[in-house]
């Protein structure tokens, strides 16, 4: 049997959780048009995936992503599918916690349930579930379907979920008739890994996708950065305060990229050929267009958000050598996270230097278990 707190604790005691984010994904987090970004190829996930594990990173997180963002790169235009990912990637790893990114309102539940406990089975509980309620108009489109009206979205979201914890409980056969969802004669065999259920997360930035989060997910990711890391800190304890006055226990991840090179001369100039001279700008207007923004409505917020987005979407820019790198993943630690998940502009080709270079300073600092990388 293992122990729900196995999974939440991703089988380790690692102080701050390490991820890959975004690799299923063309391009990951980069809006760039360097000639060596990420192409998100299935055999490049499965070397990366390996490689990872070997290193001792805590989780992979993939985007759902559905069609790209058009500009010079098309940006995330390739992607794999999160769900069959992460059974391939849990089938060729055997330590590390793999994601899938699901859809509720595109993904019927009972198919949902039942691809999850395979991928759970395959991993033997290292399979873990991001639930998102989605935004993105022209991929819901895709499917024939249209959002719900912003206040229904996250009660549809709290019947979804609802509905597979049920699946996945000791129930043998029942119905499920909410207001969204009338499901008949329910009956989900096997059941997920050990007799628990794979741990849970979600990252909406709203005040509603966050109290959906604190209700029912294990770990809630957030991009939002502070001025200081005592308001950090402060504000990421007042998140866990929240859940425990529900009764629950809840993680606080993070978002960033990492620029990782021998020097922190050699990162900074790397950075700044990325984020000045290599930007898909036309990808990233696209983006905001479908958020709708427009320059001419208030062309200083614009050019602000569009700035942001610049490099990986949000998130913490974790440049330098490495010890500079090992440095602000313990900043971030010290604010208050239990982890993040970060990108690459290419994910193979710089993971050997951050788990070769930036981990080892990290168990030094007591931020990471001796002895985890096996590379």
């Amino acid at each position: 049997m293992v122990d729900m707190r196995d999974r939440i604790a991703m089988y380790n005691g690692n102080k701050l959780k390490l991820g890959l984010f975004g690799s299923n994904c063309s391009s990951g987090r980069a809006f760039t048009v360097l000639p060596e970004r990420w192409l998100a190829d299935w055999d490049s996930n499965e070397k990366l995936a390996e490689m990872a594990d070997a290193a001792g990173i805590d989780f992979m997180l993939p985007i759902a992503r559905w069609k790209g963002y058009q500009g010079e790169t098309d940006f995330q235009g390739t992607t794999l599918e999160t769900l069959t990912w992460a059974t391939g990637l849990l089938a060729r790893t055997k330590r590390m916690t793999v994601f899938a990114t699901v859809h509720a309102p595109l993904v019927n539940p009972v198919m949902a349930a039942k691809c999850c406990v395979t991928a759970d089975l395959v991993g033997r509980g290292r399979f873990a579930l991001n639930i998102v309620i989605g935004w993105n108009e022209g991929e819901f489109g895709m499917f024939g379907v249209g959002q719900r009206e912003e206040v229904k979205r996250y009660p549809y979201g709290q019947e979804w979920i609802d509905a597979v914890l049920r699946m996945w409980g000791p129930e043998e056969t029942f119905d499920f008739n909410g207001e969204f969802l009338q499901l008949k004669d329910l009956r989900i065999k096997p059941k997920p890994f050990g007799g628990t259920r794979p741990l849970m997360m979600n990252a909406g930035a709203s005040e509603a996708g966050r109290a959906y989060a604190l209700r029912n997910c294990d770990a809630l990711f957030t991009s939002v950065s502070f001025p200081s890391l005592d308001e950090m800190a402060a504000e990421n304890e007042a998140l866990r305060q929240r859940a425990r006055d529900q009764g629950r226990e809840i993680g606080v991840y993070t978002v960033g990229e990492v620029v990782c090179r021998a020097t922190d001369k050699e990162a900074r100039e790397y950075y700044r050929h990325w984020i000045e001279d290599s930007v898909d700008w036309a990808a990233i207007d696209y983006m905001l267009h479908l958020k709708g923004l427009r320059p001419q409505d208030d062309p200083a917020e614009y050019e602000r958000r569009r700035n942001l987005l610049v490099h990986g979407q949000s998130g913490f820019a974790i440049i330098g050598g490495p010890d500079e790198v090992a440095g602000q993943l313990a900043d971030i630690s010290a604010g208050g996270f239990d982890g993040i998940g970060f990108s690459f502009v290419n994910y193979l080709d710089e993971l050997p230097l951050f788990a070769a270079e930036v981990l080892p300073r990290l168990e030094k600092m007591g931020l990471r278990e001796k002895g985890g990388n096996l590379l």
